[in-house]
């Protein structure tokens, strides 16, 4: 029966199966399984539904990009499902179509991911797909100027778009000479000096099994999901050839980088050190992140700057642990005569919170709130593949949401006030992008914040509406800023990602 189903309820098929519930987190088991070919996988059986989900990282995403071509991972994210082995492009989708398989890559900073859903009926051809989108990609000309094309597009609405003008900013600014200065998705001048060569060294030295992290979930046993990865992955390298990045603190923190852009509303952007992923006191500081502006509706900063002042529709704020760098981060966006107080705003509530910590009342409703909604990240087939995928990146061991909630549970009032200080004492690098009024200048802010001098943003912008097939190329490299954090981060808008 299923063999003769139609296209389209085949593929709504996959997608209502993506929204099944397989288990609550407290009830989710997963097996550590060690394929024939010696590779780890993190799998969660569910029987219950007819499909397979996989996400799997390998380490090593934009950092490896060449100091001169920033773009590469991005756009070889954006060019390898375009026809493999002896399929081409047309073929390759047509292919995907046909048996509802969804397949996609996604570059960050520090991994390149990939995600496979699939029909339990159509395993074997969905995992030969993405065999050879990784080890066979066809990278033709045509297809490699055609997602180029999308990519530059894309970078010339950015330059004009105030989330990404704040981020590039900030990022510059905060790690100069470092890998993690330069844009996931590159430049227009860089992207259009890289070359396929260029893609196939990026493939050829970070695909490899020893930096491989996998998770599967679905209607699968341990035997096939174990041969089904030894097919994908078994034909790599065994081991990476990654250049090393330098650990890195966030540089100009004190300072404020203000970009001048003809806009109705300046946007914020301000980012400090943060904590480490396996520092003792992580847990600690994501409760104080939630109590200042990771709590949405009942966070500090959106009580204050929102409810009691009307300043700005949404201001946020969140961890973020890179491989190579821990931080704390903050955004909003408001009128620009308001920009100034706005930042004013934000910068009291930080220093009371470092000052005094949060009371007995604030760290009991994060921690409630905190182990309440700990269940809803595991509510889908998806997203406990990729939380199967995190957990292994983080290294939080494969018994973590058995402790997880004991971990909030054993933070103390003075333990939060003690963190509160050690994480939002230290300063804050701004980019604010947008016509603040009055201008900022020497002088005008707290003592130890110093405005810059103005930065022109670019003015040769792209007005064409955008593609479908570039909306394609923007969604594959946007991912939120910490991927290898986001087990323990709030949700980001994906401008942040940069």
């Amino acid at each position: 029966m299923m063999a003769c189903m139609p296209r389209f309820l085949a593929r709504a098929l996959v997608g209502a199966s993506l929204l099944i519930a397989p288990a609550v987190a407290s009830a989710t088991t997963i097996e550590r399984v060690t394929s024939p070919g010696g590779i780890e996988i993190w799998l969660v059986r569910e029987p219950t539904v007819p499909l397979i989900a996989m996400d799997f990282a390998f380490r090593g995403g934009s950092t490896q990009d060449p100091a001169d071509k920033p773009g590469v991972a991005s756009l070889v994210a954006a060019t390898i499902d375009e026809g493999s082995g002896e399929l081409t492009s047309r073929a390759f989708h047509e292919r995907l179509e046909s048996k509802a398989i969804e397949l996609s890559f996604s570059a960050t900073r520090d991994y390149f991911s990939g995600s496979l859903r699939t029909l339990v009926e159509n395993k074997d051809e969905a995992f030969e797909l993405m065999r050879t989108s990784l080890a066979v990609p066809r990278l033709d000309a045509a297809d490699v100027e055609r997602i180029r094309g999308e990519t530059l597009g894309i970078l010339r609405r950015e330059s004009m778009n105030p989330d990404e003008l704040a981020a590039r900013r900030w990022w510059q600014a905060a790690f100069p000479g470092h890998p993690y200065a330069q844009p996931v998705r590159g430049t227009l001048d860089s992207v259009a000096a890289i070359t396929v060569d260029d893609m196939r060294t990026y493939i050829r030295d970070a695909f490899a099994r020893d930096t491989l992290k996998v998770g599967i979930v679905g209607n699968i046993d341990a035997a096939t999901a174990g041969a089904l990865v030894d097919k994908v992955f078994g034909g790599l390298p065994a081991h990476a050839k990654l250049r090393p990045v330098p650990p890195a603190d966030p540089q100009g923190l004190g300072r404020v980088v203000n970009v001048d852009l003809d806009v109705p509303q300046s946007v914020l952007m301000l980012g400090g050190a943060g904590i480490p992923r396996k520092d003792p006191d992580f847990m600690a500081a994501f409760l104080v992140n939630h109590i200042l502006g990771g709590g949405s509706l009942s966070s500090r900063l959106y009580k204050e700057v929102r409810e009691t002042r009307g300043l700005a529709y949404s201001v946020y704020s969140m961890l973020v642990p890179l491989d190579s760098a821990s931080l704390f981060m903050t955004a909003t966006a408001t009128r620009n005569e308001a920009a100034n107080q706005t930042l004013d705003v934000v910068d009291q509530e930080i220093h009371r919170l470092a000052e005094k910590g949060p009371t007995a009342e604030e760290l009991a409703k994060a921690k409630s709130y905190q182990k309440g909604s700990f269940p809803l990240r595991f509510d889908t087939s998806t997203k406990i593949a990729a939380q199967l995928v995190l957990m292994q990146i983080e290294d939080l061991g494969i018994d973590y949401i058995d402790k997880r909630n004991a971990l909030v549970d054993a933070v103390t009032l003075a333990d939060a006030q003690r963190v509160a200080k050690r994480l939002l004492d230290g300063g804050m690098l701004v980019a604010m992008v947008g016509r603040p009024q009055p201008a900022l200048a020497k002088g005008e802010l707290k003592p130890g914040i110093k405005a810059d001098a103005t930065i022109d943003a670019k003015t040769d912008v792209k007005t064409d509406a955008k593609s479908k097939a570039e909306a394609k190329v923007e969604a594959k490299s946007e991912t939120p800023p910490a991927a290898a954090g986001a087990n323990e981060a709030p949700a980001m808008l994906p401008a942040r990602a940069r």
